[in-house]
């Protein structure tokens, strides 16, 4: 397993790191993920170590606090084997002020996590989501304080715009707060919106990656075909609305492009997918999710090799798509704008 540095920051992680959306399917949303108990968990937990995968995602929203509990328990007797970066800042039950990152909120799910996951320390902590309802400077100083009772090690965001997390960013070093260090975003062969404007300003600021649905929310699995149906078991018969939206023939035409490379390297089209991200600038780590050891196993095919120049370019061909403005017209300017990674 290669490591990597997160963002700026002196922490290395597994540059595949397992998500555990698919422990407990604690509710309908969930169990379309996945359902593992404690035993099924425990066995992943292990195959993912003895593969160097020492990184595991979870957030206390995953079944409502279920899949804190699995993982928790699934790695009992080897916490300093591991590291664990959990998540809050969504709704957790209809009390009032049991969402969103007011310090009341904050400091409640960060306890209740510590305590789910029988730990005492979180390695890495992050906002699910930005909350335009409390001040900033209350979200990062509380989130400071954390930090420096031991309660967690790193911290890091998720789903933010560009000004949100610049924003943050520049209040954290005005006062010498801990700063971000990650960014838990959507990025896929078919959702590439995060390098317009999230990938520069990590690359600005050092703020990793942390690619969440690399596979295009199940659809890069190798198992959706032009004119054919769902397959019987599938997520997206209960969450695709939920996903981010990708039109038929785009997706197809990405999925012709992964064909002919996986043709090529004898490699399956997630193995592909997952190693192009590998390749892009500003990544940290990508999550991979399994239901069971056999797509584990497929995931953790990923590493350990590289798609060459030439393969890389034909995805990039095959998943471009025009930007929005400004981004559109700054493509116009690259000898004094150049962008991260080449848009043809």
């Amino acid at each position: 397993m290669e490591f990597r540095q997160l963002g700026g920051s002196g922490f290395t992680v597994p540059a595949l790191s397992m998500g555990t959306g698919t422990f407990g399917g604690g509710n309908e949303f969930f169990k379309a993920w996945g359902g593992s108990g404690v035993d099924e968990a425990t066995k992943l937990v292990s195959i993912c170590l003895e593969a160097g995968l020492t990184m595991f995602d979870t957030a206390d929203v995953y079944s409502n606090g279920l899949a804190e509990e699995i993982l928790g328990k699934a790695i009992k007797g080897r916490r300093d084997k591991v590291l664990i970066s959990t998540k809050a800042t969504f709704r957790f039950s209809d009390e009032p002020n049991d969402v969103g990152s007011s310090r009341y909120h904050l400091i409640k799910q960060v306890e209740g996590s510590l305590k789910r996951l029988g730990t005492d320390y979180i390695d890495l902590f992050q906002l699910h989501g930005f909350d335009a309802r409390t001040p900033i400077e209350e979200v990062t100083s509380t989130l400071d304080d954390l930090v420096r009772q031991g309660k967690i090690r790193y911290l890091g965001c998720s789903n933010f715009s560009g000004w949100h997390l610049m924003k943050s960013l520049g209040l954290q070093e005005r006062y010498g707060y801990s700063r971000y260090v990650a960014h838990q975003a959507y990025y896929s062969l078919i959702g590439r919106d995060y390098e317009l404007e999230l990938m520069p300003l990590a690359l600005d600021q050092g703020v990793g990656c942390v690619v969440w649905s690399p596979l295009g929310w199940g659809r890069l699995t190798g198992k959706l075909r032009r004119g054919s149906p769902l397959p019987k078991q599938s997520r997206l018969h209960k969450t695709a609305d939920n996903g981010p939206p990708v039109p038929d023939e785009y997706l197809y035409k990405v999925v012709d492009a992964l064909d002919e490379v996986a043709k090529e390297t004898g490699k399956s089209i997630p193995q592909i997918a997952l190693n192009w991200l590998l390749q892009r600038p500003s990544v940290s780590t990508v999550i991979v999710g399994a239901r069971n050891e056999e797509q584990l196993r497929q995931n953790l095919g990923a590493v350990g090799w590289n798609l060459t120049k030439d393969q890389v370019a034909k995805l990039d061909a095959a998943s471009l798509t025009t930007p929005p403005y400004p981004y559109w017209h700054q493509l116009g300017f690259a000898e004094r704008n150049p962008f991260p990674v080449d848009r043809g």
